[in-house]
């Protein structure tokens, strides 16, 4: 008989970085508050933590990033300039990401990776597990992988990553799994993990992205784990020892992700993904595709 495992309903939104490969737009300006079209990136995250059922969310920020509580608070004076003007439609929108989820806020003060922002979760998840989602990726709504993720973890206990094959050569700029094969064509078992090995080194070419489920036995281990890669405190190192021993807390599992996913972390993907998102719109694209193809067909 397959073991019930808590349901999960508790997401996490690390949200402290700086942007520095964005500057100077990320100056004064949170780099998850850049619009992808016309939503700020991190409403897509929040949108699809949401969409798996996870309607409690725990932002990780720091300083500089107050607009991101302004975002998904009430504006009730644009709201009443709205509903003075008649614009049923904007104030929809103005009012759809105050109330997409619960939203809670804490401050990581000293940023010292991607382990410690998750450890600063820790107060506000208790001993639930839950979900981390990274805002540089956005994973298509039509391409459902966190519901996956939670649909393992509840299944099977313990941890669950995602992962997706990308050319061996780019391993080094992820987080690698070694893994084994399970009788689910999408799932694998997570033996080891390495965070952005050399190439000739890695152990498959399946890297580790943005999403994650874990068991809250990662909290123990982070914090005792010591600066890795960087300098920082890696969630790839506290992984890999869940991964060694499942007795701390249960397997490591891992989601072979082969869906559309948007990298906005990087400048020249996130302009990919405005121009790809916009040309899937359904009041966006017609005439934004021919424009595209005149543009191209002028600069060739």
């Amino acid at each position: 008989m397959t073991q019930s495992h808590p349901r999960i309903s508790k997401a996490v939104i690390p949200a402290a970085g700086l942007g520095t490969r964005f500057l100077p737009a990320t100056k004064a300006t949170p780099k998850e508050m850049l619009p992808v079209v016309d939503k700020p990136a991190i409403q897509y995250v929040v949108e699809e933590a949401v969409a798996a059922g996870l309607s409690d969310v725990l932002m990780i920020t720091g300083r500089n990033k107050r607009p991101l509580e302004d975002h998904f608070d009430r504006n009730y004076e644009l709201e009443s300039a709205l509903t003075r003007k008649g614009d049923a439609e904007r104030l929809s929108k103005v009012q759809e990401s105050s109330d997409l989820a619960t939203m809670h806020y804490v401050r990581q003060g000293d940023p010292r990776g991607l382990g410690h922002a998750v450890l600063c979760a820790a107060p506000h998840v208790g001993d639930q597990p839950f979900a981390v989602l990274l805002g540089d990726d956005l994973i298509d709504p039509r391409d459902p992988l966190l519901a996956r993720m939670v649909e393992i973890q509840e299944r099977e206990g313990g941890s669950v990553v995602a992962l997706m094959e990308v050319d061996p050569v780019q391993i080094h700029m992820y987080g690698c799994a070694a893994t084994e094969a399970t009788t689910d064509s999408d799932v694998v078992r997570v033996t080891g993990l390495v965070e952005k090995p050399d190439p000739a080194e890695a152990p498959s070419n399946l890297a580790v992205i943005g999403r994650y489920v874990l068991d809250p036995a990662v909290f123990g281990i982070l914090r005792r784990t010591e600066p890795g890669r960087g300098g920082e405190i890696q969630l790839t190192d506290a992984l890999q020892l869940l991964a060694e021993d499942e007795k701390i807390g249960g397997p490591v599992h891992g989601v072979v992700f082969k869906g559309r996913r948007y990298d906005t972390g990087d400048r020249g993907d996130y302009l990919r993904a405005i121009v790809r998102l916009a040309c899937e719109r359904e009041d966006l694209g017609p005439d934004f595709r021919t424009w595209l193809r005149s543009y191209v067909d002028e600069e060739l």
